[in-house]
């Protein structure tokens, strides 16, 4: 059995408490590991070590220096590049065509493009006058924040962890990582990269757990944080900012969505369905990005509904390392039953079932894994629970609309606000529509196309603050103005 260990000043740790847990992989049920749950001693030490990090050779290391050692991380990802999908594969049921693609060469990837981002990371300066006539200049210094504890989500882990690990170790910071209980290995698997490229102890620490009366409370609450960046549901993200706020720790947060897809009928049907596919049922629906709400215009609503039906049920399942699988379980059995427990209101609620609302059925050797059927409804009213929460799984709901008005209104009419993508070809209502739509990004005849020096984020319910490029280094520095009287 392997053991997953927590990871402190540069050294693989048990737990003193001696509390382990079962690391399951999704697709067949059975037990990978056995990881070591950190206790309030534990995240002690890796909140001790990151800040004796900071006051070591770290927190005076010139920039270059620190870029060059970033590049050695990413450079010993690729090198690793087997291992690393091997692990993510085995910890959330993923095709290997999905994390090999996306996972590991985009968490490689955080780490290079924020090491050239933060070289040409702007400040400011201003000359004042003064009475005297000799004036004063003033100019901005860029220092780390301290130590940001890591909360990671189990969906893309390594690299949704790295993309916050990635800018706040180039803006000088150390961190404290806690990865999901579900998704531990490729955290714990960077930390041996980071030996291996010679970043310094104390800099990078793993802690993993639960989050009440675990390592995610404890280390939220830790008096010795100075910044917590969050990706996950808006309850969770809730509780954090109540823990931070008692000593009044800043927060990053990307929280949940109820995102939408707004198909108008001059749109390429070919692309439209190609994303649509794409961001409904990628990481078996998954992906914080991702659509649950399709909104297509009347006259191409029939035909689109077809379309995307054969595209879901074109969807190959089965075990990560087969070349022709495309599609994966949910991340546990207890996301499962979440995931079906909507499937069922859909029912209640007299939706029309286009395809799938069940559990399908598997090989002997997956049949005790968390599967579920890629689904599709009509039919629905706006109020309905499957219109308007976060599922969080390989389903959407179509519905046809009649004017641009009334599906901006429809887009907007939800408490969160993360993404939305518009299939159009007319390009003064994609500038129209676009802007109107009250998300913290919208694509265009895209989905899910990055370029990460943007800005990143949700508003509403759907997070506080911005990821990427200099934005993200916002929250990850410190600025001082330094005023120089004439």
């Amino acid at each position: 059995m392997r053991e997953i260990k927590n990871f402190i000043n540069g050294q693989f740790v048990l737990s003193e408490s001696g509390r382990t847990f079962d690391d399951v992989n999704p697709a067949n049920g059975e037990v990978i590991a056995r990881v070591h749950e950190a206790g309030q001693e534990e995240v002690d030490q890796a909140v001790a070590a990151a800040n004796a990090a900071m006051n070591g050779p770290w927190g005076t290391m010139a920039v270059a220096e620190r870029m060059k050692l970033l590049q050695k991380v990413a450079d010993g990802v690729m090198a690793r590049f087997d291992e690393f999908v091997e692990a993510e594969c085995l910890d959330t049921g993923k095709p290997k065509s999905l994390a090999s693609h996306i996972d590991i060469p985009r968490g490689a990837a955080n780490f290079q493009v924020f090491a050239d981002l933060v070289k040409n990371i702007p400040t400011e300066s201003f000359h004042m006058d003064t009475p005297d006539g000799l004036g004063a200049h003033n100019y901005a210094v860029r220092k780390p924040r301290g130590v940001i504890a890591v909360v990671a989500p189990w969906n893309l882990p390594l690299l949704l962890m790295t993309w916050k690990v990635g800018p706040a170790l180039a803006c000088g910071n150390a961190v404290v990582v806690k990865p999901s209980e579900e998704t531990p290995h490729t955290a714990t698997l960077l930390a041996e990269v980071m030996n291996e490229a010679g970043i310094p102890e104390g800099v990078y620490n793993v802690v993993h757990g639960f989050g009440p009366d675990s390592a995610g409370e404890f280390l939220t609450r830790h008096p010795g944080i100075n910044g917590i960046t969050f990706t996950g549901e808006s309850k969770t993200g809730t509780a954090i900012m109540k823990a931070a706020s008692e000593c009044l720790v800043p927060v990053s947060f990307e929280l949940g969505g109820k995102n939408a897809a707004v198909v108008f009928a001059d749109a390429d049907i070919d692309k439209a369905i190609e994303g649509t596919m794409r961001s409904v049922f990628a990481n078996c629906g998954q992906v914080c990005l991702g659509t649950e709400r399709v909104y297509v215009e009347r006259p191409l609503f029939d035909e689109f509904v077809k379309r995307l039906k054969e595209g879901a049920e074109s969807l190959r399942m089965g075990w990560w390392q087969d070349e022709n699988v495309n599609f994966g379980p949910v991340i546990s059995q207890e996301h499962r039953q979440k995931v079906l427990s909507y499937y069922e209101v859909a029912r209640k609620d007299g939706a029309n079932i286009v395809t799938g609302g069940g559990v399908p059925e598997m090989p002997a050797n997956l049949s005790e894994g968390a599967w579920v059927e890629p689904t599709i409804w009509t039919g629905l009213g706006e109020d309905s629970a499957v219109v308007q929460e976060e599922i969080f799984g390989p389903c959407c709901h179509i519905a046809p609309f009649d004017s641009e008005e009334e599906v901006i209104s429809l887009v907007n009419d939800t408490p969160y606000g993360l993404a939305a993508a518009v299939w159009t070809e007319n390009l003064s209502r994609a500038h129209r529509v676009a802007p109107k739509l009250e998300v913290g990004l919208c694509w265009v005849n895209s989905w899910f196309l990055r370029d990460l020096r943007t800005p990143f984020g949700g508003s509403k319910q759907s997070g506080i603050g911005r990821e990427g490029g200099v934005h993200g280094l916002e929250f990850y520095s410190e600025l001082s103005n330094i005023c120089i009287k004439l």
